[in-house]
This record gives structure tokens, C-alpha cells and sequence, in this order.
């Protein structure tokens, strides 16, 4: 296990992508697993830059904070920062497609029919593995999923060329957004498979970074 600190980017929270000034398309993300990542590193003596959409979270001191709304600012900032990391860890919950158009005023009612039409946005974890290609920078990605846990999150891993994937399912009853103790799952690209359970965002923090530490 690497004892050396570590630099160390962590995106987290929700993207905003937005349709007019007052609505925006988002996600259920808190942010809070990010950042808990991002203290407990800190406490390790590891170096953190933090990339957070919109939350109500104070950021962790002696972070790096950079503050982005879109999928599109985001993926700027990440690669921005990119060669100044030894890992990248991606819980953020970037928004897959925005708006095609942004109306500068209010849509207002009145329309018996809306039609919005959507287009994708870039894959912030991907480009960022790929833009990577060659180093030793240790890629760390998160998958929410309604089935197929293991499956789904090792096509992911492998699909992005990760190194590490942390999984969890949402289900009726089961959520992982917000506080309290969660479920989940680290699987490695050499397969092996940790399951996690009932552990807080705290607790799994510790167990990613010793994991991660463990392949320095």
C-alpha cells in the first residue's frame, strides 16, 4: 500500500443542464459521497482538487474547490487539472444529455404541447481515461444501477478502461443518495468483486482509499 500523498481530483454532485433562465433539467445527487472522499483524503495528508456541481455542501478546507454547473464545465475543469493528479475518482452524477436549446426568456404557458428535444453529452470519465492513455494515473468510476449490479458495473469498468468501479443499486426502498448506511460493491479490473454492506459514505471512503492505495 502506497504510503506517499497522493494527488488526487474527485468530481462530485449533480450537473444543472439548463432550458431557461428559472428551469434546468438535474439528478437527485447531494454531493455528499464526493466530498467525504475529498475529507477523509485530506485527513490522510493526500492533496485534493474538488469539482462539485451545484450543492448545499461547504467545501472541505485545504481542497482545491473549483465550483461548475454544466456537464460542459465540468468536463473542462477536469481536463484542466488532469495532469496535475495521480487519480482520478468520479462520483459526480453528470447529467447524460442536455437541452439542444436555451431560451433566454421564461417558456411560458399556454402550449397545449411542449416538445423538448435533448442531445448527449460528452463523457467526462471517459474522455479523461482516454486523454490519459499511457500514464500510470489510477481511474476510479461509480455506477448506479437498477439491475444487474455486477454485470452492468464491470461492462462499465471495462468499457472506460478503469481501475476501480464502486456500485450500488437503487431500487424500491433502497436509495442511495443522501445520509445513512448504503450498499454497495468494489469490483477491480482483475475481477475481484468487495461487497459492502450497510457501511456510510464515511466508511466506504476508507475502504476505496485503502483500495486504491493498495495499487500504487
Amino acid at each position: 500500500m502506497s504510503l506517499k500523498p497522493l494527488r488526487i481530483l474527485i468530481t462530485a454532485g449533480p450537473t444543472r443542464e439548463c432550458l431557461d433562465p428559472i428551469r434546468f433539467i438535474s439528478n437527485s445527487a447531494t454531493g455528499s459521497l464526493g466530498f467525504e472522499i475529498a475529507k477523509t483524503a485530506l485527513r490522510r495528508g493526500h492533496h485534493v482538487t474538488l469539482i462539485s456541481g451545484p450543492t448545499y455542501l461547504p467545501p472541505p478546507k485545504k481542497a482545491k474547490f473549483i465550483s461548475v454547473v454544466t456537464a460542459l464545465k465540468m468536463k473542462d475543469a477536469v481536463l484542466r487539472n488532469l495532469a496535475d493528479c495521480d487519480c482520478v475518482i468520479m462520483t459526480a452524477a453528470v447529467c447524460d444529455w442536455r437541452p439542444s436549446k436555451f431560451f433566454s426568456n421564461k417558456i411560458k404557458r399556454g402550449k397545449r404541447r411542449f416538445t423538448l428535444k435533448l442531445i448527449e453529452n460528452p463523457d467526462v470519465l471517459a474522455i479523461a481515461r482516454r486523454k490519459s492513455r499511457g500514464t500510470k494515473k489510477i481511474f476510479v468510476g461509480f455506477s448506479l444501477e437498477t439491475k444487474d449490479l455486477v454485470k452492468n458495473s464491470y461492462g462499465k469498468l471495462r468499457k472506460k478502461k478503469l481501475d476501480l468501479i464502486v456500485g450500488n443499486l437503487i431500487s424500491k426502498g433502497k436509495s442511495p443518495f443522501g445520509e445513512g448506511t448504503k450498499d454497495w460493491i468494489i469490483i477491480g479490473k482483475d475481477k475481484k468483486l468487495i461487497q459492502l454492506k450497510s457501511k456510510t459514505k464515511t466508511q466506504l471512503a476508507r475502504i476505496l482509499l485503502d483500495s486504491i492505495g493498495g495499487l500504487c
